[in-house]
């Protein structure tokens, strides 16, 4: 049986709404097909608006993964603006997809990608705007299987009672061994129900299913273990890399978006991993190791990328791009190859250390001379040492010099508060580097017309890091520390108008920490948030802090804890923490050593070019470093004629 459009329904619904395009579907390279042709069907979810959840890579990838295979089908969902949701409860429309408007409860799986945790209470309204039971144990066998992944899903303790499973790590392969094995439950005639298929799911290791573990409590509140409560279910759920990034060359026809969104251009994975070992990370740490997309590889990519799409810039993306072994390499055979269509190259931010100005000019030369931004990420020299990040104030200083010598104007320079053992005086720091900063501009570039923005964001302590065990500052001392540093900057006579000041304040920060590094408890406190009307938490003009505080106090009372104990209290080495059954490949062993190098300021090396500091990803995840240089230019290159004179290669 077809499942029906909601289209007829909708279409009505749009002329009240704002922004009615990113309900409509139908973007260049988005696929439909037909119901009835496939037996696994996906409905893919980024729960964040239109204009955020179309460009993120993983969806867009998932959706093409999946929509190549034969009898498999995927479509994607986002969240709907509040005015629709009212709209849709008052006419009973339900959730549906962009790509054929079917209702998201008649797939078969409903993936949702959580990059932050603030994404949480928008789950909860997708969920039951689909009429899907919002605790997955109230769920039947009409219902799709909730499964979360994305960064946010490595400790998905949280919404435990909201998922009836989790994947951990690279999505690529994992969907296709999951479809896989749906695909052989259906054919077998469902048996066992929705119990038997997500117990297939979790024997395979690689799936966590949270029903299927029960977390036992100590007097005090912390967990005394969590355990299997049924046979042949694994005691530690591994997370997923993928090896080749060359043979998953996704996207390859990228969508392209109807409305505007944050991000207009096309995006290139160039590797994925990080092993620069900032310990604040979460993303660094949980996708090691390095593996590296050929410079070849890359090309290809970005041939047929700007092919299906007509984007006139390039991103290439990563964790920190300008590590890629081949990226001198990689920017000037794209801007040599690309220089008559005037397409744009961009990195999404630069490493101090491996900036140079040929690099920059070649990611200008095509495209506009915007500004640069770069990430000491401490104020001071002590602070970088605590958090790993080994970039000298003269390396700032240095790099700086040479972007504004060479004609750069703006220069951004991106910060945290409330690290581990920062004081007022780390914070303080900020100012005179940024002082330094325009000065140093001014000297080389003979002009005072010049800028530098400071952007500081609350630090939050995140799983599978060595700052998991780290204490939060609280939002009041984080908005303390940020007003000094302020008016330290609003006081300078000589300097302070040029440079910009933008500040988080720390309140959605301690949010965040709840949910970070909450245990199955926290739930209660998610669903209360979303039944007091908690929408959009990631939005400054949706988020209720005080909306936030009053839910946990009530929720949190019957078990003893508060909203401190999840942030502001530091963690022992012999805790349980609530993702401990959840492998990252991190040894923890390993990232309790690294917690206590960072108290002593000890910095330890990238071991991409040193030697192992067994951190255990490799020997667990049976993977390995894969980096170049491949010794290749960037080919083909088709060098472009004028018309009618045919190609040449």
């Amino acid at each position: 049986m077809p499942v029906e459009s909601v289209f007829p329904q909708l279409e009505a619904l749009l002329p009240h709404v704002q922004k009615p395009i990113q309900y409509v579907g139908g973007e260049l390279n988005s696929t439909v097909k037909d119901w009835d042709e496939c037996d696994v069907r996906w409905a893919l979810m980024y729960p964040d608006a239109y204009e955020v959840g179309l460009p993120n890579q993983g969806v867009m990838i998932l959706y093409e993964v999946l929509n190549e295979r034969e009898g498999v089908l995927a479509e994607r969902t986002y969240s709907v603006w509040p005015d629709l949701e009212a709209l849709m409860r008052e006419h009973g429309v339900p959730q549906f997809t962009v790509d054929s408007h079917r209702p998201v409860r008649a797939f078969d799986v409903f993936g949702l990608s959580f990059s932050t945790e603030l994404g949480y209470t928008n789950m909860l309204t997708a969920l039951d705007l689909a009429g899907i039971p919002l605790q997955s144990r109230d769920r039947t066998d009409e219902d799709p299987i909730v499964l979360a992944g994305g960064h946010a899903a490595f400790n998905p303790e949280p919404i435990a009672e909201f998922i009836d499973a989790a994947v951990i790590g690279d999505g690529e392969q994992a969907v296709l061994d999951m479809t896989r094995i749906i695909r052989e439950w259906k054919a077998e005639g469902r048996p066992g129900g929705r119990q038997e298929v997500l117990f297939r799911l979790a024997r395979t290791g690689g799936v966590y299913v949270p029903g299927f573990y029960d977390v036992e409590y100590l007097p005090d509140g912390r967990i005394a273990r969590v355990v299997p409560n049924r046979s042949g279910v694994p005691w530690r759920v591994s997370k997923h890399t993928v090896m080749d990034l060359d043979e998953w060359p996704y996207p390859k026809q990228p969508l392209v978006p109807l409305a505007e969104t944050v991000h207009e251009r096309m995006s290139v994975e160039i590797f994925r991993g990080c092993t620069r070992g900032c310990r604040f990370c979460q993303a660094g740490m949980i996708t090691r190791p390095v593996r590296e997309r050929s410079i070849t590889g890359i090309g290809e990519m970005v041939d047929k990328g700007l092919k299906a799409t007509g984007f006139e810039e390039v991103g290439l993306l990563s964790l920190s791009s300008a590590d890629h072994s081949e990226i001198g390499d990689i920017a000037k055979g794209l801007a040599d190859r690309y220089e008559e269509d005037k397409i744009g190259l961009s990195l999404p931010s630069t490493r101090v250390d491996a900036f140079n100005v040929d690099l920059a000019n070649e990611l200008t030369r095509n495209g506009r001379r915007s500004g640069l931004t770069f990430a000491p990420e401490g104020g001071s020299e002590r602070m970088r040492k605590v958090i790993n990040k080994m970039v000298s104030e003269d390396d700032l200083i240095r790099t700086v010099a040479t972007a504004y010598g060479n004609g750069w104007r703006q220069v951004k320079l991106y910060f945290m508060c409330g690290l581990p053992t920062e004081t007022d005086e780390d914070v303080l720091q900020i100012a005179d580097m940024a002082t330094h900063v325009i000065a140093k501009g001014r000297e080389v570039s003979g002009s005072n017309d010049i800028r530098c923005t400071v952007s500081i964001g609350g630090f939050v302590p995140k799983p599978h890091t060595p700052f998991q065990w780290a204490p939060q500052l609280s939002a009041e001392e984080t908005d303390a520390r940020l007003e000094k540093l302020r008016d330290k900057i609003r006081g300078d006579k000589k300097y302070g108008r040029s440079i910009g000041f933008r500040y988080h304040d720390g309140k959605p920060g301690i949010v965040e920490g709840l949910l970070s590094r909450g245990d199955r408890r926290v739930g209660a406190v998610i669903r209360a948030v979303y039944e007091d009307g908690g929408r959009f938490d990631g939005w400054r003009e949706h988020f209720s802090y005080d909306r936030w505080m009053a839910c946990a106090d009530k929720a949190l009372a019957p078990f003893g804890v508060d909203v401190d104990w999840y942030t502001t209290r530091e963690r022992s080495y012999e805790e349980v923490l609530p993702w401990d059954h959840l492998d990252s490949g991190l040894d923890k062993d390993w990232l309790w050593e690294d917690w206590q190098d960072a108290l002593d300021e000890t910095e330890v090396e990238d071991c991409r070019w040193t030697p192992c500091f067994d951190c255990g990803v490799c020997p667990a995840m049976d993977t390995s470093i894969q980096i170049g240089p491949t010794g290749k230019k960037l080919l083909p290159l088709t060098v472009k004629q004028p018309a009618g004179t045919g190609h040449t290669h």
